[in-house]
């Protein structure tokens, strides 16, 4: 059995990730890192929390004292770092948290791994690793910065963020790739498009809007709404962060991405038609309404000042971990956002559970007309 260190594993992807691996495979055991901070929950995974197979620690992945504590205490096998601070908009407002948190912490992950993983050296000086670790990179496409109207993001695209969200997430991409230059460090890297799906925290575009449908608040759209993302159901990603992890070819990048590109604009609308649609067929969701059913329309749509620095267009090509591990997305978006908005629908109590702090005043100040 293997031992998995998973950073951020109370955060959106991470309890996702920890969800699946724990229903899919009985060779692992997890030891949850995340400082729960406003997007980690622990009541997301506080039921799969046991003495057995999944532990949790509080904590932070800069902390190294703490790290190296981890390492020697479970034996960790294979780190799967999630753990970041993901917000463009918060990092607009204070980018040295995530210079902090994404770089800083990444790096820290690593050099505990290399105190515990090398096994000697080779005969010419290289690090000789345990035959079974392994370190995994869970980045965006954000990195490559933005597309034109064609075109798909590849592993060997240039990297061009425009954002210090994505500057400090490529910058932690470019230290995972010096780390496995320099010290032949067993690494590898996904970087994917928008998910969605269960247990995202409401400021994110799919349940910020959501949420607001169900109160009847102005539904707030960046500029003039076309800006383009390619959206990837969170559980089709779950499975391949964890395929490159067992198959995966070490030095590696893996571009994963769903093939639903989606303007925000019809995001935005499609959930409107849908969730209305949901509560005509089953009345029996419109207890969770907060305003007459006659208002869930378009007319909630409120255009809101552009974002700074906003990009145009992602899409990504999953070309290569298709061909090298016969990963493709399984979810169509049809599909996946009637699932998503069910769950949403079914698990308010969630939703105010981690929304009860000062998420309230944040959304004011970020989102209101100006």
């Amino acid at each position: 059995m293997k031992t998995y260190l998973v950073t951020g594993g109370a955060g959106f992807i991470g309890s996702n990730y920890v969800k699946y691996l724990l229903s899919s495979f009985d060779d692992v055991r997890l030891v949850v890192l995340d400082a729960l901070t406003y997007a980690g929950n622990l009541g997301t995974i506080s039921k799969d929390i046991d003495e057995k197979r999944c532990f949790f620690v509080k904590g932070d992945i800069c902390d190294a004292v703490l790290v190296d504590e981890l390492f020697k205490t479970y034996a960790i096998d294979v780190v799967v770092n999630f753990a970041a601070e993901s917000h463009v908009d918060r990092s607009i407002e204070n980018p040295r948290l995530f210079l902090e948190t994404n770089i800083m912490g990444t790096q820290n992950l690593m050099d505990v791994a290399r105190r515990y993983w090398v096994t000697g050296k080779d005969a010419n000086g290289y690090p000789t690793w345990s035959p079974q670790v392994r370190y995994h990179q869970v980045s965006t496409d954000e990195v490559y910065g933005s597309l034109g109207a064609e075109g798909f993001f590849t592993e060997t695209t240039p990297l061009d963020p425009r954002s210090p969200y994505s500057a400090s997430k490529t910058s932690a991409d470019l230290i995972v790739k010096a780390y496995i230059e320099t010290y032949h460090f067993p690494a590898t890297l996904t970087r994917c498009s928008n998910n969605y799906g269960p247990y995202h925290f409401p400021e994110k575009l799919i349940p910020l809007i959501i949420r607001n449908i169900l109160s009847g608040k102005p539904l707030p759209v960046y500029g003039d709404g076309t800006n383009v993302r390619d959206w990837l159901y969170v559980e089709d990603h779950c499975k391949a962060i964890e395929l490159v992890v067992r198959k995966g070819r070490v030095g590696e990048v893996y571009n994963v991405g769903g093939h639903n590109e989606k303007q925000n604009i019809e995001i935005v609308r499609m959930t409107i038609d849908t969730v209305r649609q949901l509560m005509e067929e089953q009345p029996e969701y419109q207890s969770v309404l907060k305003t007459d059913l006659s208002n869930i329309s378009y007319d909630l749509i409120q255009y809101v000042r552009d974002r700074l620095g906003h990009d145009q267009r992602y899409a990504i090509d999953p070309a290569k971990i298709n061909s090298e591990l016969g990963w493709l997305p399984e979810t169509p978006f049809a599909e996946g956002i009637v699932k998503t908005i069910r769950w949403y629908l079914e698990h308010q109590d969630w939703v105010e559970e981690v929304t009860s702090g000062d998420y309230q005043k944040y959304y004011e100040q970020m989102y209101s007309k100006r």
